[in-house]
């Protein structure tokens, strides 16, 4: 199946669990289309009113236009997914960290503290684990207090077949066990998923103009580029961003046609570059969807992480001792946080 086939088919919601997902900070959907392709259902939170506008245009699950706060209630859920504000750590920012009034992680414990669900996700930049490392460090110490094992790598999209170069930070906490999907071997190319676009000048076509052309070369030359920063049909992609998306900037997202005219990328094409599938649309202007693009969890490798989530779930559950003599379960059915333990004795 080819990689536009595969993304056009199993990325589409599809509900088979009773379990309910909370996205907070919730964007366009990015996480919640990878959750409910997997079959959970999902309530997403997103402050910025054209993001939720996307959600609710594709999504099951309801996203509320809201301003968490340290006071907003929560609906019971049984996970929690989410990516955190990320300004406060990326490299592009102030890096200002916990002191950044950007800082979502506050009302993501929050959230924790008050649900106590079975497993939380949440996602966000490299830099947490370097420029960040010590603020990090007591984000873990608050979650592992609220008794909950965690579990934290740093996945590249591309090898999870996004064709993407994109390290992202993935934090789960959970009280069972828990595994993240396994690496793939072949990585998607560029051309595989925008082939049919990229030699293309259609009539929204946004060329560089000759000034522009010498601007980057400067700019690549100073950088010690060996080859200009365009995509390669025979390649994996840049880290799409919404700053290389949406800004006519020296390291722009762009292709190079046959005859030497170079373009900006399209919509959809970042929008399958970052592996949503073409009947997800986009609500807002061209630089709102490139934002929403640019700050999303690529659908697909969202996708793959909710069946690591599932496993953990449905294998994994920690059962209250009200719940084991209800259900006269056994004791190889009681999974804890060391194995199973005979509660019997």
């Amino acid at each position: 199946m080819s990689y536009r086939d595969l993304i056009n088919s199993i990325l589409r919601p599809h509900i088979t669990e009773r379990v309910l997902v909370l996205d907070l900070f919730a964007g366009c959907g990015g996480l919640s289309l990878g959750f409910e392709a997997a079959g959970f259902k999902t309530i997403g939170y997103e402050i910025d009113s054209v993001a939720y506008e996307t959600y609710n245009r594709n999504l099951k699950g309801k996203c509320h236009a809201v301003k968490l706060n340290l006071d907003f209630e929560y609906p019971d859920a049984d996970i929690i997914i989410g990516g955190p504000p990320c300004q406060p750590f990326s490299l592009r920012g102030t890096r200002k960290g916990k002191n950044d009034a950007r800082d979502g992680f506050p009302i993501f414990i929050d959230a924790i503290k008050k649900i106590q669900p079975q497993i939380f996700v949440f996602e966000n930049v490299r830099g947490l684990l370097y420029a960040g490392k010590k603020y990090f460090e007591k984000i873990l110490f608050e979650l592992r207090n609220l008794g909950y094992i965690i579990d934290y790598k740093l996945l590249n999209a591309v090898n999870y077949g996004v064709p993407q170069n994109r390290e992202r930070l993935f934090v789960v906490g959970h009280r069972a066990k828990f595994k993240f999907p396994n690496e793939e071997l072949n990585q998607v190319t560029v051309g595989e998923a925008i082939g049919d676009t990229m030699l293309t000048a259609p009539k929204e076509s946004k060329f560089l103009t000759p000034s522009m052309d010498a601007y980057i070369a400067v700019y690549e030359k100073a950088s010690y580029c060996v080859n200009p920063r365009d995509l390669y049909a025979n390649k994996s992609a840049r880290t799409l961003t919404c700053r290389n998306l949406a800004a006519a900037t020296s390291d722009m997202q762009r292709v190079k046609l046959r005859d030497g005219r170079r373009r900006r990328l399209l919509v959809r094409e970042a929008a399958r570059l970052q592996s949503f599938p073409d009947w997800f649309e986009f609500h807002g202007n061209e630089m709102q969807q490139f934002y929403q693009i640019g700050n999303a969890v690529p659908p697909l490798l969202a996708y793959k992480m909710a069946l690591s989530v599932k496993d953990c779930y449905n294998k994994g559950k920690i059962y209250s001792v009200k719940e084991i003599f209800e259900k006269k379960l056994q004791p190889n059915q009681i999974p804890t946080l060391f194995g199973y333990e005979e509660i019997y004795r």
